[in-house]
């Protein structure tokens, strides 16, 4: 009983930390490449990530974008049409690839 009193203490004695000066966020902008299915990505993929989390995959081949963007659909619940899957991969493929198919 004194361990999950002990436990249960420290777990929500983070909930009254208190800051007394103001805390400022970073901003960090992404350098993002435009053009054609850029539409595509930001309604279909900057809904619920930020640009960084694309740029900060790496240059990648035509299949890991297709299976990222399937793992959205699958895992994530991403709402995308087939041609709207179609249109994603080949933007992702043509500014964020390295110009292998696998």
């Amino acid at each position: 009983m004194k361990k999950i009193l002990l436990l249960s203490l420290l777990a929500f004695s983070s909930l009254f930390a208190q800051v007394q000066e103001d805390v400022e966020v970073p901003y960090i902008s992404y350098e993002i490449k435009m053009g054609k299915g850029f539409d595509a990505v930001q309604s279909n993929c900057l809904m619920c990530h930020s640009f960084g989390y694309i740029i900060n995959q790496g240059p990648q081949s035509r299949e890991f974008w297709a299976k990222k963007t399937d793992k959205m659909i699958t895992h994530f619940k991403a709402p995308m049409t087939k041609e709207d899957i179609d249109t994603v991969v080949a933007y992702l493929f043509e500014h964020y690839g390295n110009g292998k198919l696998r």
